[in-house]
């Protein structure tokens, strides 16, 4: 019995948890100092989207030509400038897309440079060489697995016997190439981050010399976690010791391509560049295999909530996710950072108030500064960017249903009814939706907190100035006379006051009402006017609300609506 069991009650699981071996006992990571924690992210790096590739195999249906096109497009038009077009080798449609963009028509942008998927055969490695003849630029990358259990049990092959099948590719490719300096050459030993890390260094060191890699003709060196083993520090350590040890590394550009198998795949990707990688490979929203390869889109925006230009344009992410969707066939999830419907929505009640005051002195801060409020500093609670910067509106910011509170349902009330309700009175209309949302069980929309805000204050009850009329004495008394229908019979009351609606709530005495308005606000909307008044209604404070084409009948009638509430409880 240890002092924690006091106040953790979990017990064991009985789970087989031995079956499993931890990291450290796979792959020792020999880390004497560290320099990634104390790094920053100052730049972005090479973003390289696999989707095409990586992502395409897998889907459980393929895609076509034209949907791979659209997907390219997309890709370019964000800005990405590097992109993993195909696995030529593996596929008739793969092939004859690369033969696509080698093109005349194709349009292929000058800046961007295609990147061709191979495996360390021969056949294979000639089979992606003709494909990318004709393009002005590209990369072909080479893959081979090498870590202890896909040697022995994948490969059948032991660590020289994979340098052999490493270097045999490598030479196939060179001359291949050519002397061309248009094609250049990358590298992924597969599974990477469960590899010795002394053979990774031996491997790419080799590949840097024999390729003669060059600051103007880099190869690229990619460590993938094909399938995450570890937390994400660990991936951290395996990367930077690769770049502290790199043979030529002016020559090589170091490149991460991490899965998403532990769900840490940002986490590894962020300190994978903290630790010296200047490339990353993934996929726009974290399709691939299994759990997916690491999210491009969180990646660049999380950069740019740091105020770091990411590179890319997201400006449009509906637009951006549409195309995605439809090319994979997949959902994006609702709650997918940045790019899910829900993302930028509060339902409960302190984060809609949070973010109502955030967004009000946003606003206030952007006047006082003399600059639009898309171009003023962001600090808004519970939202960290601003939904306008990737073409979201504020339109579904805050949401109310029977979790919400004061501040979210007033947000909705002024930003879509008009309707700017007095700071004390949004308690009182708050219970009404949530009494109403709690029956129902569901979202209230906008309309309907419209609608239940018009039934619950404007509706016509039991008290109705049919006739009224205000006059003004010499002495600056104000002296109210109307005619009120109380539902069974109709009287013609009188009464004085030092205000119009003191006036009238001495008027309403002789209807058997003891009336004392306790605060009145109004502000213009539409057509007219809309008042909120606080009445003690025979010793009851009761809120109500009016609108009317004047100031002083919207009041009046927020009186009368008050009245009414309480004659109804």
């Amino acid at each position: 019995m240890t002092p924690t069991d006091v106040w953790n009650p979990q017990r064991p699981s009985g789970m087989p948890y031995h079956r499993y071996r931890p990291h450290h006992e796979r792959v020792r990571v020999p880390v004497s100092e560290r320099g990634w924690p104390a790094a920053r992210i100052e730049r972005a790096p090479l973003w390289v989207p696999v989707d095409l590739r990586d992502g395409n195999q897998a889907l459980a249906e393929p895609m076509d030509p034209a949907r791979k096109r659209r997907f390219f497009d997309l890709l370019v038009r964000v800005g990405y400038k590097e992109i993993e077009v195909g696995y030529p080798s593996a596929s008739r449609t793969d092939f004859d897309f690369v033969r696509h963009l080698a093109s005349a028509d194709a349009g292929l942008p000058d800046d961007v440079t295609p990147v061709v998927f191979t495996a360390a055969r021969p056949d294979l490695i000639e089979r992606t060489f003709a494909s990318i003849e004709g393009l002005p630029r590209a990369v072909v990358h080479l893959y081979v697995a090498t870590s202890p259990v896909w040697r022995e049990v994948v490969l059948g092959r032991d660590r020289d016997g994979v340098r052999r099948i490493v270097r045999e590719a490598a030479e196939l490719m060179a001359r291949r190439a050519g002397d061309t300096p248009s094609v250049r050459f990358q590298f992924s030993p597969e599974t990477f981050n469960l590899t010795e890390p002394d053979f990774v260094l031996e491997l790419c060191d080799e590949l840097t010399e024999f390729w003669d890699a060059s600051p103007d003709r880099p190869v690229t060196h990619n460590l993938p976690a094909t399938v995450e083993i570890a937390t994400p520090n660990v991936y951290a350590d395996q990367i930077e010791y690769i770049h502290r040890n790199l043979a030529r590394r002016d020559s090589v550009i170091l490149s991460v391509h991490p899965h998403n198998d532990r769900g840490t795949g940002v986490a590894c990707a962020e300190l994978a560049v903290l630790a010296g990688a200047q490339r990353v490979e993934g996929c726009l929203f974290g399709n691939g295999e299994r759990t997916g390869n690491v999210d491009l889109v969180t990646l660049a925006l999380n950069l740019y909530a740091q105020g770091v230009d990411p590179m890319v344009d997201l400006g449009d992410i509906d637009a951006v996710r549409e195309t995605a969707e439809h090319c994979n066939r997949l959902p994006v999830h609702p709650r997918h950072p940045y790019a899910g419907d829900l993302v930028y929505t509060a339902f409960s009640g302190t984060h809609q108030d949070a973010i109502s005051k955030g967004l009000a002195q946003h606003a206030r801060t952007a006047r006082e500064s003399g600059v639009p409020e898309g171009e003023a500093p962001w600090a808004v609670p519970y939202l960290p960017i601003d939904p306008g910067d990737v073409g979201r509106s504020y339109e579904a910011v805050i949401r109310v249903n029977s979790q919400s509170g004061k501040g979210g349902v007033a947000y909705l009330l002024r930003t879509r009814a008009g309707l700017d309700l007095p700071e004390r009175m949004r308690p009182d209309f708050a219970r009404v939706v949530q009494e109403a949302t709690d029956d129902s069980g569901a979202e209230a929309t906008p309309k309907e907190l419209e609608e239940l805000f018009r039934a619950t204050y404007l509706a016509d009850g039991g008290v109705r100035p049919a006739v009224w009329s205000v006059h003004t004495d010499p002495s600056g008394a104000h002296r109210f006379v109307c005619t009120l229908d109380t539902g069974d019979r109709t009287a013609d009351l009188e009464g004085t006051g030092s205000g119009p609606l003191t006036a009238f709530a001495d008027a309403l005495t002789g209807a058997g009402y003891t009336v004392e308005v306790l605060e009145v606000t109004d502000h213009p909307v539409d057509g007219g006017t809309a008042a909120y008044a606080e009445c003690r209604v025979n010793g009851t404070a009761v809120w109500g609300a009016g609108v009317e084409a004047s100031a002083l009948a919207a009041r009046v009638q927020a009186v009368v609506s008050a009245v009414n509430r309480a004659a109804a409880r």
